[in-house]
């Protein structure tokens, strides 16, 4: 790959040499890094007719670079930077002197500088959270869905669209929502984001003040206390126990709060769901006193035993609740579309929002996304994902009982894409999972996402990301790393 056609080359001033002016300004890209070894440099009848200079000029500049080992010439191909600058020059860039002492780093960026995110892999490491496997009829159907996307692609797939989404795409998640999470909605009350997250970061762009008081659910999601802290709230952490978030203590320690963070169907990380009466509780109270909750169902479409506790939301008839949820890990991480769904007081503050962070969705996407909806694909794909991960679940569950069922107790979860392993012995879990990782696996202690409840020692470990075969032998690793 080579930038030079697009490189800012200025022609010789009025009396300069013209061939040590070209020298100059190649060796200088060559020298900032900016044309990298191996680029391919303009062709000298393009360069002289770009700079309007002779075309004699240029070879002979380029002459100059191949004598002093900065250009190599190739037969029939042309002139390129040279493939190896190593003895010639160092060609890595180099940091500017500062001046003067940086300005302070403002605290909210402190916040965000000092978060460490766990680097991202291609391949998942055994036991990754939040992973997925399309199936070769999901595969093949999502192939088929985008080829005739592309055929069909119109001018709105290379302008500007709607914010909030194409009118068929959020018509589409609307009817796909009533029905499988009895969510109240039409499609003006859907906006289309990147996922989950991007959903609730808007959210408390929109409804908080720096020092505005929250609750969150304790252990929590830690990208939700992230966007929390970013935005210089008052958060009042709130725990869980087998009934879900609850909300008496909330209630008691910070009852003036402005928003809830809550996870319903199946709690980040703990797995529990938040009971019925728990729930009319925290919509009594969120009316009671004006709040806001906001109601992340990441993990909705996985449910694998008994039937799915109605939405927040649809309880709430959409008037105190934004509805959040992400098709990220119902099909794959690499998707990134998700969606909210608001009620109709913040729906165009909501869609503004979304435009002035970065415009609107990828209108391609959409798309593709719109037609394997349409043609009956992606509930086809829930519906063998439901079994593949009840199987997987399953799988895990057994090789963890049997074979350290002395030292885990595991509890299988009815609903979503990992589950929680205790441990028995009082070992800190912190340990477990630095020795796990030196093993290549990836699990992570529970006990580091509480931050004023007292900590259990547990490990999660995702399923959803792996085949059912894998799980025996995978826990037979971790054995052994914990050894």
């Amino acid at each position: 790959m080579s930038w030079a056609d697009i490189y800012p080359w200025s022609p010789p001033e009025p009396g300069e040499p013209v061939v040590r002016r070209l020298y100059d300004q190649v060796r200088g890209a060559i020298l900032s890094g900016a044309l990298k070894p191996g680029g391919r440099l303009p062709s000298s009848r393009d360069f002289s007719a770009r700079l309007g200079v002779a075309r004699a000029s240029v070879v002979a500049a380029y002459d100059l670079l191949l004598a002093e080992g900065y250009a190599e010439g190739r037969a029939g191909s042309g002139t390129y930077v040279s493939s190896d600058l190593s003895g010639v020059i160092d060609v890595r860039p180099q940091a500017p002197a500062p001046s003067a002492p940086p300005p302070p780093i403002p605290a909210r960026a402190r916040v965000l500088d000092e978060i460490t995110f766990p680097a991202p892999h291609a391949e998942p490491r055994l036991f990754a959270t939040g992973r997925t496997l399309l199936d070769a009829r999901a595969l093949d159907a999502w192939s088929a869905s985008t080829r005739r996307a592309l055929r069909t692609l119109g001018p709105v797939h290379f302008g500007y669209s709607d914010a909030a989404g194409e009118r068929p795409l959020r018509e589409a998640i609307a009817d796909y929502l009533r029905a499988a999470r009895g969510v109240v909605c039409e499609p003006d009350q859907v906006i289309v984001t990147s996922g989950a997250q991007h959903a609730v970061d808007i959210a408390a762009r929109l409804l908080l003040h720096p020092g505005d008081r929250v609750w969150m659910e304790d252990p929590g999601y830690p990208a939700t206390l992230h966007a929390l802290n970013s935005a210089g709230v008052a958060i009042q952490h709130v725990a869980v126990d087998r009934s879900g978030l609850i909300v008496a203590e909330g209630v008691a320690a910070a009852p003036d709060a402005r928003v809830v963070f809550v996870t319903p169907s199946h709690q980040y990380p703990l797995g529990v769901t938040l009971s019925m009466a728990r729930r009319l509780e925290l919509l009594a109270w969120a009316r009671e006193t004006g709040a806001w909750i906001v109601e992340d169902d990441y993990a909705s479409e996985f449910r694998y035993a008994g039937p799915p506790l109605a939405s927040l939301q649809g309880l709430d008839g959409g008037e105190r609740v934004i509805y959040v949820g992400t098709l990220n890990k119902a099909l794959f991480p690499g998707l990134r579309m998700g969606y909210a769904v608001v009620p109709r007081a913040l729906a165009t503050a909501f869609a503004n929002a979304r435009q002035a962070i970065d415009r609107q969705p990828p209108t391609l996407t959409q798309a593709i996304l719109l037609d394997f909806m349409r043609e009956g694909h992606f509930a086809a794909h829930i519906r063998r994902r439901r079994l593949a991960d009840k199987a997987k679940r399953d799988a895990l569950a057994h090789a963890l009982t049997d074979q350290m069922g002395e030292v885990l107790e595991v509890d299988v979860p009815d609903q979503g894409m990992h589950l929680i392993a205790y441990f028995k012995n009082g070992r800190l879990d912190l340990d477990a999972e630095a020795a796990a990782d030196r093993a290549g696996i990836y699990v992570r202690a529970i006990s580091r996402l509480y931050r004023v409840a007292a900590p259990r020692s547990g490990l999660m470990l995702g399923f959803s990301g792996f085949p059912a075969r894998t799980m025996a032998a995978g826990v037979a690793r971790l054995k052994r790393a914990l050894e």
